[in-house]
């Protein structure tokens, strides 16, 4: 088998469904399994890169809480809350950790309290 060492990769769809609130008491809403989740895989992600593969891409999922097929609104995949009764949109803390990796070129993993995926378990 030959490797096609010109073969670049984006990364699609990579979330993970956890039970969050209906409804958001005040501006914000904690996450922190998600965050944890992002963190590990970004992490993964970036021992990736370092070992060689080309990565070109990487898409969260997903951006919205939506209704999924197999577990229809019981669980929410969505780094931005939706309030399915009103449809208000409020960016949740895996929103915040992910607009600050994007703006430091995944330099943000490594700092302050995402540094430690154990306080979010």
């Amino acid at each position: 088998m030959q490797r096609n060492a010109s073969a670049y990769r984006l990364v699609t769809e990579n979330g993970a469904a956890f039970v969050d609130p209906a409804t958001v008491n005040g501006s914000g809403l904690a996450d922190p399994q998600r965050v944890a989740y992002l963190k590990s895989h970004l992490l993964a992600l970036r021992d990736a890169i370092e070992a060689g593969c080309d990565v070109r891409g990487y898409y969260a999922w997903s951006a919205l809480d939506n209704l999924e097929w197999s577990l229809g609104f019981s669980k929410r995949f969505g780094i931005v809350h939706v309030d399915f009764a009103t449809q208000k949109r409020t960016a949740k803390d895996s929103a915040h950790f992910y607009a600050k990796v994007i703006a430091s070129n995944g330099g943000a993993i490594a700092e302050g309290a995402w540094q430690n995926p154990c306080l979010y378990w």
